[in-house]
């Protein structure tokens, strides 16, 4: 077991935009693609820990770590070692020809977190977390025998045409790109704040089962369907956490009609919500069980090297030799990243100042977050709610009526923005707030008071 030093602490300084950031953002707009999205004027050019510095010297606390993918922080020591020393033994030999040692451990270290008595698993790694879930629907058509795939509403599943077709939180990523994948709907997700189809909270998840049964009785035979694919905790349509009861019951509807369920874990798992996959909040609950046969993970797996990995039991992964592959899919050197990454989740490794582990880290500083939050609603009644688990945490903006008011959601991200907190929306109206898992209680509270701050101006 290692122990870390602990890093520095830089000074939060900001004067945006600076000349340096404006003159490349200039020759950016020139030559990159025009779907890039440029909220924020920022450039970065080296960070440490949990803090970025922009090229023009200007040093900000990151409250979104690239979308929830840096875990360990920015240029963290024992993930910057690894990467080095596997680069110098060799950086690629396609892993769908040759075994590799260091992805079969890497395999061996995922699955041994989700593997219950008697029951294997199996990993197949990709590059991204659209080609996991790719991956994850051609898996469940092809050992079903069956075509149709149900999402869910605000879902958040890739970019590539299939994740496109699943994905249910924007019409601008399906506008002008049909025909999409054929044979998929969509259905609501049970978000206790705004419960859908006349729910109450506390009823909502079994209405959407109610809902989903109803749909086999009039419009998609259940037989024909593959696969049902959900966030555990739903990422881009607002950092929703379901009612406990529903993930073991939307279990039991897949096994009453042989339905894969697929969970898609790219945002909310690898520790970030305080354990490995945040359907495991739910697994076991009053002995119910919402164990999937599918689960696809990318983001922070390797904090910001690019893998991604689609886990199957096995007696679900049957296709054949050959039929799915992929050129960089499980790079050595990604790999070598999501040891280090794992290292820490688990404590095999000590950040100075997390606990026993990440994961651990998570869930307290996390609590802390959240708690810190809803002393906050108090004080600013905009704030509707705030929600989530371990550093997935999500706050919404609502108008005096209750209606989300997106608006103010971005007038309070852009003045956290300008007073030093990377941060990012969600949603109709949420700011997300996922840092990476190394965030101390003392950086937290940095970073809290930022956003006090800008939300008084506000008030």
């Amino acid at each position: 077991m290692t122990t870390l030093p602990k890093p520095r602490q830089p000074e939060l300084k900001t004067s945006l935009p600076g000349p340096k950031t404006a003159a490349i953002m200039e020759r950016d707009s020139q030559h990159l693609s025009t779907s890039y999205m440029r909220p924020y004027p920022f450039v970065p050019d080296h960070g440490e820990g949990v803090w970025l510095t922009d090229v023009d010297g200007n040093t900000m606390l990151d409250f979104f770590a690239g979308i929830a993918v840096s875990t360990t922080g920015h240029a963290h020591p024992h993930v910057v070692r690894a990467v080095q020393e596997q680069v110098t033994r060799f950086t690629h030999v396609c892993l769908t020809d040759y075994p590799q040692e260091i992805t079969t451990s890497l395999a061996e270290r995922m699955v041994r977190h989700v593997e219950k008595p008697g029951e294997k698993w199996r990993v197949f790694f990709g590059n991204s977390g659209a080609e996991a879930v790719e991956a994850a629907v051609k898996l469940a058509r092809n050992h079903t025998g069956r075509s149709h795939i149900i999402s869910t509403i605000g879902s958040f599943h890739g970019r590539t045409y299939g994740a496109i077709t699943l994905t249910g939180s924007k019409t601008k990523y399906k506008r002008g790109f049909g025909p999409l994948l054929p044979n998929v709907s969509h259905v609501p997700y049970p978000n206790p704040f705004r419960p859908p189809l006349g729910a109450t909270a506390g009823t909502c998840g079994q209405a959407v089962i109610d809902h989903i049964e109803g749909l086999f009785q009039t419009i998609i035979p259940a037989d024909e369907v593959a696969a049902i694919i959900i966030e555990p905790m739903q990422g881009e349509g607002g950092y929703i956490v379901p009612p406990a009861d529903f993930l073991p019951k939307l279990r039991s509807l897949c096994d009453r009609h042989g339905i894969m369920l697929i969970f898609d874990e790219v945002q909310a798992g690898m520790g970030r919500s305080g354990k490995m996959y945040s359907f495991q909040h739910f697994d076991g609950q009053n002995g119910m069980n919402c164990q999937p046969d599918i689960i696809t993970v990318a983001k922070g797996i390797a904090s910001g090297m690019p893998i991604s990995a689609m886990l199957a039991k096995e007696s679900v992964m049957t296709w054949p030799v050959g039929s799915h592959g992929s050129t960089y899919g499980g790079n050595p050197v990604a790999a070598a990243a999501a040891h280090a990454t794992l290292d820490l989740l688990e404590g095999v490794v000590k950040h100075p100042g997390c606990g026993d582990s990440l994961m651990e880290n998570a869930a307290q500083v996390g609590e802390f977050i959240m708690a810190e939050l809803k002393a906050m609603q108090v004080e600013f009644p905009f704030i509707g709610d705030v929600r989530g688990a371990g550093m997935f945490i999500g706050i919404e903006f609502v108008m005096p009526d209750g209606r989300p008011d997106g608006k103010l959601r971005d007038a309070a991200s852009m003045a956290m923005f300008e007073r030093g907190l990377l941060n990012l929306d969600c949603g109709e109206a949420v700011i997300r707030i996922s840092p990476p898992l190394i965030l101390t209680r003392e950086e937290a509270a940095t970073g809290l008071e930022i956003m006090r701050d800008a939300l008084r101006t506000l008030k």
